[in-house]
């Protein structure tokens, strides 16, 4: 611990990392530095001069907090600690002349602003600056900009703090945006007025310290002191991001991410922000019967009973959707394997090796990706099938890691060395010599495309023995967030969905909206919106969507989070595990649990792991024996990013997105 530096920061000593910055060393000390430009995950820019502090015994002016690190500072005369002083009439003058600068053009328009009551500027004006004004000039305008459906701009409002530009650039890996001019002609713009192309790009509205970026779906809706705040979880993806969902009354007004260090860090993906819009329309709010082909509207005794009634004494198989919490995956696991019938979760046909934890999770955690000098990935595109981890790939080869990619050539906003697109290039991963990678931690990345054929259990196996080869950890990208946490309950049939759902009479669909029933069998529908599963169904029963009960989630990594209620279902729609408890009661298999709390209570206890909550298991090293595979291509497990799931299904915003990238894709024509 020799190598910590000792400096005193309004009088309290502590000792930092020399390579820290000022502003962060203040941080470690806990006295409070106003910014605007500075970000800990963006790169320094150094050009909002709010952060000035005073270095005794150094130049006679502030110096910008944020750009200069504690290893600059000299010592005093007789080698004591530096001494910065962050409180100092200097400091406080310079704060004041800086924010008069930053209003000078910043236009009154706070009452019909959508950052009003969490705006940055607001609160420092407040804080840091004068209560007058000196300047009788003209404010400058500036043009708004088309930055697509999702982010409102008002740029008269910018004060050119440039988080948006080293977002976009750094994080989310495109060059759309960029200032041009200098002083007051200086403004943030989009090169050729281009729509931003990108599904991470939401995240600039909370970046953005003022209301210059808001967001365009939210806007004028609700004010910040108006909503109530739930912390909970994103079921969009497998990733798990931590998010806080607002709402107010009992409509979700909003979606904004939460920082988990382990996980999302402090992004989201386009779809798990705006896809709020999707949980009030095409919504299930009361069961239905289908009678004479006709569905009829029901009551909940009516449809239990003809549930119960269908599912007696017939061959009865449940599918587990990919919205589903543990707690809906256990219970139907309980009630139909007691009817002597079969459950499976694995409804795109993945090969997933059922009781193999290191197999269907792998042995990496998100986090391994930052230090990784080599990531391999085998048969995924991540941009559209989780892009908050794309963007942690891309940081770890902004930080120098190699990328390989066996699969469809696709823009990942990196560079990586395109192996080969079909099964041969994987096993020739195989016979190369890996001393390079060997001495320096590695991840191998299977996506579910390269093992939802038929051959993808051999495919699999073949990457944990590259894994094995190689010394690196595994991971398997999952795309639906129920998955991981559905296999660890044992929701499996040993011969996958073509076993489970043959010769079935009755059918027990939990929200599974992503696979075609052949006609025949009788189809109960359990789940939120009416999607291409209530369509097929004979009986409906109305459940809660993933914002409107509390569950249990287990993450691709493998880590159990839960989800909490921010809202009430609409109608008539119950709770997934209450349905099932009150039909078991019809069947006369009553579930021995009436709550929640001891269903939870029922589930630990058959699987501990699951009573872990945020902590990453370890998984034992199982290796699959290794078989031939085929010889297809690998092809990627999302065709449409915006339009995976049933509630993204009913979004409108997800619709005009989807759109908009289908045309993007087009290659533009010339006229003959």
């Amino acid at each position: 611990m020799s190598d910590l530096r000792k400096i005193i920061i309004d009088g309290i000593e502590v000792e930092v990392d020399p390579s820290m910055t000022l502003i962060q060393a203040c941080e470690e000390a806990g006295v409070e530095i106003p910014r605007f430009c500075y970000h800990e995950r963006l790169s320094i820019a150094g050009n909002c001069r709010m952060c000035l502090v005073e270095v005794v015994g150094g130049p006679p002016k502030p110096a910008a907090s944020c750009a200069m690190q504690v290893k600059d500072l000299r010592p005093g005369p007789n080698g004591e600690p530096s001494v910065i002083k962050t409180n100092s009439p200097m400091v406080k003058k310079a704060r004041e002349g800086v924010m008069e600068f930053l209003l000078i053009n910043h236009p009154l328009d706070c009452p019909i602003c959508d950052q009003g009551g969490e705006c940055d500027l607001q609160d420092q004006a407040m804080a840091y600056g004068v209560d007058f004004s000196r300047y009788r000039e003209p404010k400058r305008a500036t043009e708004d900009l088309d930055l697509g459906p999702l982010v409102a701009t008002t740029m008269t409002r910018c004060i050119s703090c440039t988080r948006c530009v080293r977002f976009t650039t750094e994080v989310a890996g495109i060059t759309q945006m960029g200032q041009t001019g200098r002083g007051e002609d200086a403004e943030i713009t989009s090169y050729l007025n281009t729509t931003l192309d990108s599904n991470l790009q939401g995240n600039i509205i909370d970046l953005c310290p003022v209301g210059a970026l808001t967001s365009k779906p939210y806007a004028f809706t609700a004010r910040p002191w108006e909503l109530t705040k739930t912390e909970t979880i994103d079921v969009m993806d497998a990733l798990g991001s931590n998010i806080r969902v607002d709402t107010k009354g009992r409509e979700v007004k909003r979606i904004l991410p939460r920082n988990h260090d382990g996980v999302n860090e402090e992004w989201i993906s386009d779809k798990t922000r705006f896809v709020w819009d999707g949980l009030r329309r095409q919504r299930l709010d009361v069961p239905y019967i289908r009678e004479n082909g006709k569905l009829r509207k029901a009551t909940w005794g009516e449809a239990l009973s003809a549930a119960a009634a269908a599912m007696k004494g017939r061959k009865v198989a449940g599918l587990v959707g990919d919205l589903a919490p543990v707690e809906a995956a256990f219970s139907l696991k309980q009630l139909i394997e007691g009817q002597g019938g079969s459950v499976e979760c694995r409804t795109d046909g993945a090969k997933l090796p059922a009781g193999n934890r290191s197999a269907y999770v792998g042995n990496a955690t998100i986090e391994d990706i930052d230090s990784a000098k080599f990531i391999q990935l085998i048969g995924t595109n991540p941009r559209v099938e989780a892009p908050v981890l794309n963007a942690r790939i891309r940081k770890a080869w902004t930080h120098g890691a190699k990328v390989g990619l066996v699969g469809e050539a696709v823009d990942l906003t990196y560079d990586y060395a395109h192996v080969g697109t079909d099964r041969a290039a994987l096993a020739g991963l195989l016979d190369h010599k890996f001393d390079a990678v060997l001495d320096a931690p590695s991840v191998v990345i299977v996506g579910q495309g390269a093992i939802r054929e038929a051959d993808g259990e051999a495919v699999l196996a073949h990457a944990m023995k590259l894994a094995e080869a190689t010394k690196s950890k595994l991971m398997v990208l999952h795309t639906a967030a129920s998955r991981v946490g559905a296999m660890d309950v044992g929701a499996v049939t040993e011969g996958g969905l073509a076993e489970a759902i043959e010769g079935a009479d009755v059918i027990y669909n939990l929200g599974a909206d992503e696979v075609e029933i052949a006609a025949g069998a009788t189809v109960i529908y359990q789940g939120s919106h009416g999607d291409r599963g209530a369509h097929r169904a004979d009986i409906i029963l109305p459940a809660a969507a993933y914002t409107e009960e509390n569950g249990l989630f287990v993450n691709t990594e493998g880590r159990p989070q839960l989800a909490m209620r921010a809202g009430f279902a609409p109608g008539e729609a119950k709770e997934n595990w209450a349905i099932l408890r009150a039909l078991s009661a019809e069947l006369g298999a009553t579930q021995p649990w009436d709550t929640l709390a001891s269903l939870r209570k029922a589930l630990v206890a058959g699987h501990p792991h699951l009573g872990q909550i945020d902590q990453v298991a370890e998984n034992d090293w199982q290796p699959l024996k290794t078989k031939a595979m085929g010889k297809a291509n690998f092809v990627g497990a999302v065709g449409d990013f915006y339009l995976t799931n049933p509630i993204a299904r009913a979004s409108q915003i997800m619709a005009e997105l989807s759109a908009m990238a289908k045309a993007r894709s087009e290659k533009p024509m010339a006229a003959e």
